[in-house]
């Protein structure tokens, strides 16, 4: 009886407790099941009569039921959260337990070896069956649904979920086993017509159409939750967007950095309710992650602005390829330190060297590059405030287009690889100082790259390079989200202040992109470039000002917060340009990435050019310097700024 022993033991050790009470009402029920079967087979009076030889009956039968319990796990769920799967394993354990019951019985009857009066039939095997796994089923189902209920309290929103697919239908599970219950799942949502007015988990699908809000209404919805699947449509869909803020019904989402990759089990804990940058209709980015990890891995690599929005995130992004050196130049300080310890926690293995300088200090950056030989060099240092620049345009001189010159000749004398320039669509037809220091950055990479594809690279034969490799890239786009300085961080403090929330102009218009977006693309067309390209990326579809600050104000729930216009301030235009009137645009293997063709300069004259323009910049004559800018880039048109007057034309108001 060893075994008897060791059985007893499992199931009232610690362990197995907590189960044993399912696993006592589910024996119960088998005795309850089987006095209904006999009940309806017999007469009341004759049911009386045989009471105990029916409750000895089932006691023997009893085992075979325990036995089809341990071998299907009924009891080890948590009966709350029973699903369609533990249903599943009550049927398949009542059927092993009849099925080997009435063999049982069959075979002893046939033999002898016990008395006919504990024999059981084929009908009352299969009622058993029947009606025991249906109390099972119904014991399971009224648990959850009164689990259901008591969890739910004022404090319990209701919610739609703007999805039916895979992701709808993951957060909807996710919602159902929370504990306390913060969600109610009421209604869901769909684009396709033929699923309309069927019902999904109990709840109604409802369409993405005009009267959606009124059906939201009417279901006392507080929250629309987007699936994952659908973030990419539901962001197209600005009239429901303004439709929900306007009627105070909150939009959430899993933020891109938790972004869903259709694998694993979603969590409704990753749901956050949106801020601006979630609804701004963009498509997703997809790049070509081998390629990429194939260049960087192993590699020195040098990032210039490395404490900026985009140079924190290419540090990010670069050092998931394991390169075998980082080495990371910025003259912000705090910055850098924050670098530094993002460098010590989140990749501790990679060398990394974070060096506080400017790159316009020639022996300095001459010392690292000596020191550390970069392999690839990713240029995002720079001034890039507009109002700023256009009232220092001195240090736009020094520190865009002189620090630039500096860090290029540097690549090509100690023999680096790939040199990627962040440039800006400011560039393009520019109309401040900013824009135009940025463009002259890019004529002067282009004409250097353009004489070591020639072989008549001047920078060689001055420090005996042999043969000069570096290939130099320059990749454009607009804004991006989240940066230092841009709109939104602004826009943001002014409403908490109670506003008024300042535009320039009503009619103003943005490029938006997101960070990690913008690098992910930067490093794309850094594997692709071959030398002398300026890539462009589609920045998809652009975004007027008041509209994104109207929009920021009813997501804050802020009241009587007004919008004001200021009027442009100095360089700035209604909307920027990813290319010039003399440009045209050639595709690439990626559908987001186009080269412009540009005009090509001449090496020697860019090189005189830059050589008076910095001279000039040491004098801290702002007009002769902004008139030489205007000669080396001739499409510079200034607005509304002092130095429109270079231009011919009375200032713009």
């Amino acid at each position: 009886m060893k075994w008897l022993s060791s059985l007893t033991n499992w199931y009232f050790s610690k362990k197995a407790l907590p189960y044993w009470g399912l696993l006592f009402f589910d024996c119960l029920i088998v005795l309850f099941s089987g006095y209904v079967v006999y009940f309806l087979q017999l007469d009341g009076l004759s049911f009386m009569n045989e009471f105990w030889m029916v409750t000895f009956k089932l006691l023997n039968l009893l085992p075979f039921f325990i036995l089809g319990f341990r071998m299907f796990h009924t009891y080890s769920g948590i009966i709350r959260y029973s699903s369609f799967v533990d249903l599943g394993h009550v049927v398949f354990a009542n059927m092993l337990a009849t099925i080997m019951s009435y063999l049982a019985c069959l075979i002893a009857d046939k033999t002898g070896l016990v008395s006919n009066t504990i024999s059981l039939s084929l009908s009352e095997s299969i009622g058993l069956f029947i009606v025991a796994t249906l109390f099972m089923a119904i014991l399971r189902v009224a648990v959850k649904i009164l689990y259901d209920i008591f969890r739910q309290d004022s404090f319990t929103k209701r919610v739609f979920i703007y999805g039916v697919h895979a992701g709808g239908v993951g957060l909807a599970k996710s919602i159902q086993n929370q504990n306390p219950m913060q969600y109610k799942v009421v209604g869901f949502v769909t684009s396709d017509e033929y699923k309309y007015s069927e019902y999904l988990m109990g709840a109604l699908v409802h369409h993405d159409s005009p009267r959606l809000v009124q059906h939201m209404k009417d279901e006392r919805a507080e929250i629309l939750i987007v699936s994952p699947l659908e973030a990419e449509y539901f962001r197209t869909r600005e009239d429901l967007i303004n439709d929900l803020i306007a009627n105070n019904i909150k939009i959430m989402m899993i933020p891109q950095a938790e972004e869903w990759n259709g694998q694993t089990t979603l969590q409704h804990q990753y749901l956050q309710e949106v801020d601006i940058e979630d609804l701004l209709p963009r498509n997703k980015i997809e790049v070509n992650m081998d390629a990429i990890g194939q260049l960087l891995t192993g590699k020195v690599i040098m990032i210039t602005g490395a404490a900026g929005s985009i140079g924190s995130e290419m540090v990010r992004q670069i050092a998931v390829y394991n390169p075998s050196e980082m080495v990371l130049i910025d003259q912000a300080e705090t910055p850098m330190h924050e670098v530094r310890l993002m460098m010590e926690r989140d990749f501790p293995n990679i060398t990394s060297f974070t060096i506080v300088t400017s790159i316009t200090d020639q022996k300095h950056m001459e010392k690292i590059f000596n020191d550390h030989r970069p392999d690839y060099v990713f240029h995002a240092a720079a001034y890039k405030h507009v109002p700023m620049m256009e009232d220092n345009p001195g240090q736009a001189v020094h520190n865009n287009i002189y620090g630039t010159h500096v860090i290029a000749d540097l690549a090509v004398k100690y023999g680096t690889k790939k040199f990627v320039m962040i440039s800006t669509d400011k560039a393009v037809n520019p109309t401040n100082v900013m824009g135009c220091s940025k463009r002259i950055c890019e004529i002067y990479c282009q004409s250097l790259n353009k004489t070591i594809s020639e072989g008549t690279c001047p920078i060689a034969v001055a420090d005996g390079v042999e043969k000069p490799i570096t290939q130099f890239v320059t990749t454009r786009f607009g804004n991006v989200l989240g940066s230092n300085g841009s709109v939104i961080p602004i826009f943001k403090e002014q409403i908490k202040k109670g506003g008024p929330v300042t535009v320039t102009h009503p009619n103003i218009i943005r490029y938006f992109m997101l960070i990690p977006e913008a690098c992910k693309l930067v490093l794309e067309a850094g594997t692709m470039g071959m030398g002398g390209e300026i890539f462009v990326f589609d920045m998809g579809k652009p975004v007027r000002i008041a509209d994104l600050a109207m929009r920021m104000i009813k997501l804050s729930g802020a009241k009587n917060v007004e919008i004001k216009y200021t009027g442009l301030r100095d360089g700035e235009k209604l909307y920027e340009e990813v290319l010039s009137d003399m440009e045209s645009t050639k595709p690439t293997i990626h559908p987001k990435i186009m080269i412009a063709s540009v005009r090509e300069y001449d090496y020697n004259i860019v090189c005189a050019d830059e050589n008076r323009l910095i001279e000039a910049a040491e004098k801290f004559d702002d007009m002769n310097i902004v008139k030489i800018m205007k000669e080396i880039v001739p499409e510079y048109k200034s607005n509304c700024s002092k130095f429109c007057v270079l231009d011919n034309k009375d200032k713009v108001e």
